[in-house]
């Protein structure tokens, strides 16, 4: 292999040199690069006049590098080692180990298998450089299309766009309100004892699944409560309910990130715990070798065929 800009240095000329400074002796050199003491002695000539000095003084004794000698050879140890970390990086990135991973979700991660996912991503992989984040569905539909994130992991059974999706878990839904609330005196809460409660929504919430969800068990309009989406955070609902201006709908992921005076309940749905699944999408196109040992990770944690963009 030909070192850029010369077509008369290889890096076989450079190890040679290298070897036989670090063996004080050619021929040792030569019997640890496995290699004949001539063709060893040859290459080094080579090097020698191809940049024009001598870089050995030979003796009997062995071989010493000359003062020119140590500069060459101080440049070829750097160069050998910059090729050894590229191929090192090529391997490990091809892998999966290393490069970059985006992953776009609009649900919590303090809790629950989105977290437990990643934890177990940064684990196995711990040379990724991974990235997180927090949108609406709406703009981690245009985040995936741009390539501005590999995956996004959403609730609900709609496709983003023309990805492929793989169905990994559901989780809960559960009611957040004030600890003091009457419904939390309750064992069981179903979607109808939330007929005369105000619910209060993050806009940055996943879509109206919940919303869809809380009027699909309500149907009649006059047993449905109150809804107020508000341009706030998750973490601005939590200060609303525990000022009294309503209840939220979150999913149980949730439940790590805990806030004074609240208290989380399990709604039922007449069949037990009601559920959201969740899906990742990606694209096809995405050829991003992180991306594919993440996939790989989740369909090892959550078996369950592809669908979508076949």
């Amino acid at each position: 292999m030909p070192i850029a800009g010369s077509t008369n240095i290889g890096l076989h000329h450079l190890r040679s040199a290298v070897a036989a400074a670090d063996c004080g002796s050619f021929r040792q050199a030569a019997a640890m690069l496995g290699i004949r003491h001539s063709l060893l002695s040859r290459s080094i000539s080579q090097l020698e006049h191809n940049v024009g000095v001598t870089l050995f003084k030979r003796s009997r004794g062995g071989a010493v590098p000359t003062p020119a000698g140590r500069s060459i050879l101080r440049i070829s140890r750097m160069i050998l080692e910059q090729v050894d970390t590229l191929v090192v990086t090529g391997r490990s990135s091809g892998r999966g180990d290393s490069g970059r991973l985006s992953i776009g979700f609009c649900t919590s991660i303090s809790a629950g298998n989105l977290r437990a996912s990643l934890v177990e991503f940064r684990r196995r992989a711990p040379q990724v450089d991974l990235a997180t984040v927090e949108r609406s569905r709406t703009r981690l539909v245009s985040a995936l299309r741009n390539g501005t994130i590999d995956i996004a992991i959403v609730p609900g059974q709609r496709p983003l766009l023309d990805s492929k999706r793989l169905p990994v878990w559901s989780e809960r839904i559960l009611i957040l309100l004030p600890k003091d609330h009457p419904l939390a005196a309750h064992k069981d809460i179903y979607w109808t004892d939330l007929r005369n409660e105000t619910v209060l929504l993050s806009q940055y919430d996943p879509g109206t699944d919940i919303e869809d969800l809380l009027i699909s068990n309500l149907v009649a309009d006059d047993k449905r409560p109150r809804i107020e989406r508000h341009d706030v955070s998750r973490g601005i609902i939590k200060s609303l309910i525990s000022m009294g201006l309503g209840i939220s709908l979150v999913m149980e992921s949730d439940v790590g990130a805990t806030f004074a005076g609240l208290t989380y309940r399990e709604i039922q749905d007449g069949t037990g715990p009601s559920h959201i699944s969740f899906h990742a999408h990606w694209r096809e196109d995405n050829e991003n070798p992180a991306l594919q040992r993440f996939l790989a990770l989740l369909a090892e944690r959550y078996p369950s065929p592809p669908v979508g963009g076949e």
